[in-house]
């Protein structure tokens, strides 16, 4: 999660990313290690491929039934969370299905990018829009639940390699003292709906988040277990 901001960032936490661009302007960033793999480890762990994975996470109960998942399978770096592992919340007969699960799955990557969303405007940068490009935007699953995860409206632009010709045209402007033109890609835009059950997984999501940070900050000593594979 980036924006464009005439300010430079100024994050103690050490979290936010500052960067910047040909114009002078900065790019405060916040990145997640477990964003799109969550969902692809999830439907591997269903058995099933991306298409049935979106038409499952789009079956099921729009607040996943009562599943929480904190998809921290790598640990986080938004939050500042090395040693965290991934936690499902809420499990009973009737909430545990295949569709709630990859329902859970495509939500919790939606609210890692609200959690960093929310750090933005806690340092007074300016959310007018919010844009969605890169593998994610690909996932209509994930695009059914943003708009009402973030609670305001999503652009999702025809797809495009949109990172590197940025940086390809910020290039030529410097090197060539003209400012490139080139044509906005106008996609859809997405828009909240009246459906609830974004925002009570996301009220879940954040008490979850909660008492794994208290139980971290408790033992600081615990380690994450080594990988199998």
């Amino acid at each position: 999660m980036f924006a464009c901001s005439a300010e430079p960032p100024r994050d103690p936490s050490g979290v936010t990313a500052g960067f910047a661009d040909a114009t002078g302007r900065f790019l405060p960033l916040l990145c997640t290690i477990n964003a799109a793999r969550v969902m692809t480890s999830t439907a591997e762990l269903l058995g099933v491929g991306l298409d049935e994975f979106t038409r499952l996470a789009t079956s099921g109960a729009s607040d996943a039934g009562g599943l929480t998942l904190l998809p921290y399978f790598d640990g986080e770096r938004t939050p500042n969370l090395p040693k965290a592992t991934g936690r499902l919340d809420g499990m009973t007969r009737a909430s545990l299905t295949r569709e709630n699960l990859a329902r859970a799955a495509v939500l919790s990557v939606a609210n890692s990018l609200a959690d960093c969303l929310s750090v933005l405007r806690g340092l007074d940068v300016a959310v007018e829009r919010v844009l969605l490009i890169g593998g994610g935007a690909k996932s209509e699953a994930l695009c059914s639940v943003l708009p009402d995860t973030l609670g305001m409206p999503v652009d999702v632009p025809d797809t495009g390699e949109y990172v590197a010709l940025g940086a390809a045209r910020q290039a030529a402007w410097v090197a060539t003292g003209s400012f490139p033109e080139w044509e906005r890609s106008v996609g859809r835009r997405l828009h909240p709906s009246s459906d609830t059950g974004a925002q009570r997984f996301r009220q879940r999501y954040g008490d979850a988040r909660a008492n794994l940070e208290t139980e971290l900050a408790a033992d600081p000593t615990e380690q994450r277990p080594e990988p199998t594979d």
